[in-house]
């Protein structure tokens, strides 16, 4: 069993805690979905939003879907000019026999285009 870290990130619609809540538990749960993986086998969580979403903390939406015994933290993204706007970024940290090709990170809505070589 290896350490993999798993990246994704979703475009949120709204600055409201219901935007950003569902938001973080689709793409959380899209992670696990496409890496056969439960929040057992997540050892932490690294967030980051975007300068313009402050409603809600996304660790927060992270712990109501089974995450309460897994260490989460959020961050502020870097302000770049021009970037793409109300994204949600999440790195998870987990257990997993897959090798790293085997890994899929996901990105979804408008995140997409952050990583057009990876997503699907």
């Amino acid at each position: 069993m290896s350490i993999r870290a798993i990246r994704g990130a979703t475009q949120v619609s709204a600055n409201t805690p219901e935007a950003i809540a569902t938001g973080v538990k689709e793409l959380i749960q899209a992670i696990l979905d496409a890496n056969t993986l439960t929040p057992s086998d997540v050892v932490s969580v690294f967030f980051t939003s975007t300068p313009d979403l402050t409603a809600a903390f996304p660790a927060a939406a992270c712990r109501e879907i089974g995450f309460a015994s897994v260490p989460l933290i959020g961050s502020v993204e870097v302000d770049v000019p021009g970037a793409l706007v109300m994204v949600i970024r999440a790195m998870l940290h987990v257990e997993s026999n897959k090798s790293h090709d085997e890994i899929a990170h996901i990105y979804l809505h408008g995140a997409v285009a952050l990583r057009r070589d990876i997503a699907q």
